[in-house]
């Protein structure tokens, strides 16, 4: 089922909590938390969820175990119940300049740990924080990752990302990973991301998601890869070694390339048929990840908001995977992002089309119309998506075999009503207009 899942990108848990509401009313199934591992209480920066100083304790700038507690509890507690899942930093730790940087948490965490005991305890997940978790044997040294090696799985995954501590696939790692997400499951999470995951290991991969105990709940990856070459070295072999879904980049490229200028729509009549679109049940599907606003080397991946609009009518509207939507507060330094996905779960273009994608749930998906620059398609008898990514205005005829004829239908974007009747149709289609039509009960 393609449960519509919000990305709530460096929300705290009580933000979380006051607006789940909202959530539910928007429509949508489940919701992606930051990293909850033990991170800088203090540190405000959202990178700072991703370089975790310890498995054993749930704590950070964005709250602790308590509020976690609470959350999970308020999202399973209601009869339209919300899914949770974590993201996990599994690759690395911490990046720190001090003189034990590769003993976890380190002394002076460990000293914290004893005058404060009251407060790592109520956040503790498991395990005896008298003691040190990692020490220098359990790391990767094998240098930075540079250049050319970029393109290497080996390098990609057993050397340092970014300076972080590279962690090795030991036995020792192994066990202690496995009881961090086994105590998760038992909070109650209903599923994981793994952040970074091509840099790790398929023997570190399959001691998570491989344990029976463990493979009901929701497992995707970020398999990060910036066009052909990256794909075959990394993304395809990762489908092929396990049975978890996986960020669709393939279809990123092919959106941001069609809804480009000089690029054609028809290339998503029917993407993954020529390797352009994960499989419909590995693909989790998104317009912008927190990566591309917020690390320079990605930008260049940002879809003009227009066409960002655009995309996601055509996320939303398709048939196949799990639709990831980001909602953030203004992470980005760059003054022109100002706003731009800031409370995007509920802006009422995106909650409409959620609304969409939830009422055609599991109805198939039929072309009407194809050209350069407009695509018409149908899902099951009741919907209908045209988006126009052209500087004109299109009138268009298409069969109505299939929908439900005659039938009043709404644009749950726009608000506007039609009467489709007869063997043909005559749609109109605005220049730059994505319309999602529902029949009217």
């Amino acid at each position: 089922m393609r449960i519509v899942t919000l990305h709530a990108f460096n929300w705290k848990y009580s933000q979380i909590l006051e607006n789940l509401d909202s959530i539910r009313e928007s429509g949508y199934g489940a919701i992606l938390i930051p990293p909850p591992l033990y991170s800088d209480p203090n540190g405000g920066a959202w990178w700072q969820r991703y370089q975790p100083k310890d498995y054993r304790v749930l704590l950070s700038h964005l709250g602790g175990k308590r509020e976690l507690e609470q959350l999970i509890a308020a999202c399973h507690g209601d009869s339209l119940q919300i899914q949770v899942y974590a993201d996990l930093v599994i690759n690395h730790m911490a990046n720190e300049s001090r003189p034990d940087r590769l003993n976890f948490p380190g002394e002076v965490e460990l000293e914290r740990y004893r005058q404060n005991p009251d407060l790592y305890e109520k956040n503790r997940l498991y395990g005896d924080l008298s003691e040190g978790l990692f020490s220098p044997w359990d790391f990767n040294e094998a240098g930075e990752i540079e250049g050319h090696e970029w393109t290497d799985r080996g390098a990609v995954q057993y050397q340092n990302l970014s300076g972080l501590p590279d962690l090795k696939d030991s036995d020792w790692v192994l066990q202690q990973q496995h009881q961090m997400v086994e105590a998760l499951v038992d909070m109650g999470f209903d599923g994981f991301r793994i952040d970074a995951i091509k840099h790790i290991t398929e023997r570190m991969v399959d001691n998570l998601a491989d344990r029976p105990e463990l493979r009901d709940k929701f497992w995707f990856g970020e398999v990060l890869t910036g066009g052909d070459h990256d794909e075959q070295v990394f993304l395809w072999p990762f489908l092929r070694e396990t049975w978890m879904s996986a960020y669709d980049f393939p279809l990123f490229t092919t959106m941001r390339e069609a809804f480009g200028f000089g690029g054609s729509l028809r290339t998503l009549v029917s993407p993954e048929n020529y390797g352009n679109a994960l499989p419909w049940n590995r693909a989790v599907t998104f317009v912008v990840t927190h990566d591309i606003p917020h690390n320079d080397g990605f930008r260049y991946g940002l879809l003009d908001p227009h066409d960002e609009h655009l995309a996601y009518a055509y996320v939303l509207g398709r048939d196949g995977g799990v639709p990831l939507i980001y909602s953030d507060h203004n992470e980005s330094h760059h003054g022109v992002d100002r706003d731009r996905w800031l409370d995007a779960y509920k802006r009422p273009d995106i909650a409409a089309m959620v609304q969409f994608n939830n009422a055609v749930q599991g109805d198939e998906m039929a072309m009407l119309y194809e050209s350069d620059e407009l695509l018409i398609f149908r899902r099951g008898q009741k919907g209908i998506v045209a988006i126009n990514k052209g500087g004109f205005n299109q009138s268009v005829e298409f069969s109505t075999w299939g929908l439900q004829n005659p039938g009043i239908y709404q644009d749950v974007i726009h608000g506007y009503e039609m009467t489709l009747s007869g063997n043909r149709f005559s749609l109109f289609v605005p220049a730059r207009t994505a319309q999602l039509w529902l029949v009217k009960d």
